[in-house]
């Protein structure tokens, strides 16, 4: 029987914690910053601009914090993963904190720096409320799928993890953003809600994410895995 030193295992969980606070105060203060700047200067970020912006921040600290934390930034990912059994439940709370902790923090600074600028990137439904429901759970959906892929099968080329998950962000964004903001993320969306004060319609983007999540990642395992296979850890 293995022997888990509670100490070393604290200690262990506040460095992921950590990192997960690093990161997704990285994601929501560049992405949103993205959106600030470019009301404030009229557009000159562009759509695009603040699309691959999101996805370039999540693919650099994917990289940076990968092999600290799993690098998840997003309490729907821990879920998923934690519903696998690829990540112990004890230690989903501790993320989902640190997660929107610093997402509230980021944006705060912004804040700070920017005003109010619209509305601190916050996310809002631009049509209607079955539209961005119906889009923010389908491009959960296939952003978990592809976390999962990348992340959980020794199959996958795992070097390449930070281009495929940030390359999926910014495609969701791309498309998705002016209908839905393409948030995917409780975490994104709560801290600029939080900061600036304007909740409403923010269960959208804790439902939707994490239905998504949660069908994209047993989904995955399902057309992806035999039976032996997840029995062998394999994916």
């Amino acid at each position: 029987m293995t022997h888990h030193d509670p100490v070393i295992e604290r200690n262990s969980l506040w460095r992921e914690i950590g990192a997960e606070a690093v990161g997704t105060f990285a994601l929501v203060f560049a992405g949103c910053g993205a959106v600030m700047v470019n009301d404030i200067t009229g557009g000159r970020v562009t759509h695009a601009g603040v699309a691959m912006t999101f996805g370039l921040v999540i693919m650099v600290m994917i990289y940076a914090t990968g092999h600290i934390s799993g690098a998840h930034f997003n309490p729907v990912v821990t879920v998923a993963f934690a519903s696998l059994g690829r990540f112990p439940w004890r230690r989903v709370p501790g993320y989902v904190v640190g997660q929107v902790g610093a997402a509230l923090f980021a944006a705060l600074m912004l804040r700070m720096i920017f005003g109010t600028a619209a509305h601190l990137g916050a996310t809002h439904p631009s049509g209607t409320l079955s539209a961005s429901i119906g889009l923010e759970t389908v491009l959960t959906f296939f952003l978990m799928f592809v976390i999962t892929a990348v992340a959980t099968d020794a199959r996958a080329q795992g070097s390449m993890a930070g281009v495929a998950i940030g390359g999926t962000v910014a495609l969701a964004a791309l498309f998705g953003g002016p209908i839905s903001g393409a948030s995917m993320n409780p975490a994104r969306s709560l801290g600029p809600a939080l900061a600036g004060g304007g909740l409403a319609d923010q269960w959208i983007y804790l439902i939707a994410p994490l239905a998504g999540a949660l069908m994209g990642a047993f989904c995955y395992r399902l057309i992806c895995c035999s039976a032996d296979e997840r029995r062998g850890g394999h994916c």
